[in-house]
């Protein structure tokens, strides 16, 4: 008789409230990576480090989005940072957008606290980053 080696198993995040993080960070890829995307091509020398920081923030919306639905403890894990990450810099640009506002002509999904956004850019990762600790408890 063959003994077979159990794999272990995934821990899912996308149960329950994380299947709703995974549909906004995916609403929220396709509208900064298109609307920067727009903006870089047609008029990046306009606004070049507002209509960057959009592209960033795109990407960083996609691999937390992959994160979630890869799931697992590593996962888990990669997309706390990056929940992290991305909180800080809608702190950063929220702030730098709002004291400095010549530095940013065109505005950016974390200009003022993603305002232009429903604030959505700040409050999906502090969501996320609630959801994710959860995630770990279970």
């Amino acid at each position: 008789m063959a003994v077979t080696e159990e794999k272990p198993t995934r821990t899912r995040l996308i149960s329950g409230p994380g299947m709703l993080l995974v549909w906004l960070y995916g609403v929220m890829v396709v509208g900064a990576v298109s609307r920067s995307a727009y903006q870089i091509a047609t008029e990046f020398d306009r606004a070049p480090l507002a209509y960057s920081l959009s592209a960033v923030a795109g990407l960083v919306y996609g691999f937390i989005t992959y994160t979630l639905v890869r799931g697992g403890e590593k996962a888990r894990r990669a997309a706390l940072v990056c929940c992290a990450a991305e909180l800080a810099g809608v702190v950063v640009v929220g702030t730098w957008t709002l004291v400095e506002p010549s530095a940013f002509p065109d505005a950016t999904v974390w200009s003022d606290y993603g305002m232009g956004y429903l604030f959505i850019p700040v409050l999906l990762p502090l969501s996320a980053m609630y959801w994710l600790r959860k995630a770990r408890a279970r």
